[in-house]
């Protein structure tokens, strides 16, 4: 029996999402996640500018990159007044952006109660203050075209804390709760604000903390990473692209109202809604 369905009803191959010719600065573009988001937000027609502190690594990754109009930004996040100075330069050769996209290397891993009082004061000044350096800078010209998508990468330990890496799980929680403000002050001006939260990813920050905890327990890294997969409902890890996925369409007109949220995409493994 064929199904009643409304004269508007339509079936939408393709979603347009409204990229073209957008301007994305995208940090820690280097590798991972960030490289993996640069290539797609490129592929979807934005002009992308890479931010990280390893040139060469850069020049690599922009010659990856679809289309034109793309550069690359050298700046070292641990170094908060340096990449301020860095901004405004760019800022006043005319570069203004319509996405943000938070993204820089999680701390060391280990137990909160081993850790030096630097280490937090490394990461807050990494993730937090870094970020808001480049959200203030930014937000003017998306305020002025009325469009503007800040998207943050922090982890899921801001729903559930991960065990041994008490540092990230202090640091993102700020980073969230910060999100979640901005989210609020800028939703009037058509500017979106939200948090991805990447579960295990096939990047080199994982591999580090596979091969420490092999280290540290003598075991065998086939078996931490059984052990890992194990624990997640999908029993892989994510691929960089999959992650990509998700801060491509929060960046793009089609996530207009959403806004203030985190969004997991860890294969099920956070044990929260």
């Amino acid at each position: 029996m064929q199904e009643n369905r409304s004269p508007d009803f339509a079936i939408f191959v393709f979603m347009e999402l409204g990229l073209n010719d957008k301007r994305a600065l995208v940090c820690g573009a280097s590798d991972g996640i960030g490289k993996a988001t640069a290539q797609m937000l490129a592929a979807e027609g934005v002009k992308v500018t890479l931010l990280a502190r390893n040139a060469d690594k850069l020049k690599a990754v922009l010659e990856t990159l679809p289309g034109e109009g793309h550069q690359l930004l050298t700046a070292d996040m641990d170094l908060p007044d340096t990449l301020r100075q860095t901004l405004a330069e760019h800022m006043a050769l005319g570069n203004h952006y319509d996405i943000l996209v938070n993204n820089s290397g999680g701390p060391a891993a280990g137990p909160v109660s081993n850790a030096e009082v630097p280490e937090f004061l490394i990461a807050f000044n990494r993730h937090l203050v870094c970020n808001h350096i480049l959200a203030q800078a930014l937000l003017p010209a998306m305020k002025a075209k009325g469009y503007g998508r800040i998207i943050n990468i922090i982890s899921t330990s801001v729903k559930v804390p991960l065990p041994n890496l008490g540092v990230s799980n202090t640091i993102r929680g700020a980073v969230a709760s910060w999100a979640k403000t901005l989210a609020n002050e800028t939703a009037a001006f058509g500017i979106t604000v939200n948090n991805v939260l990447p579960g295990a990813t096939l990047t080199g920050r994982l591999q580090s903390i596979m091969e420490n905890k092999s280290a540290k327990l003598h075991t065998e890294l086939s078996a931490v990473e059984e052990e890992m997969r194990a624990e997640i409902p999908m029993k892989r890890f994510a691929d960089p692209d999959e992650v990509a996925a998700a801060i491509t369409f929060l960046a793009s007109e089609k996530a207009s109202y959403i806004t203030g949220i985190n969004v997991p995409v860890d294969g099920g493994r956070t044990p929260s809604l």
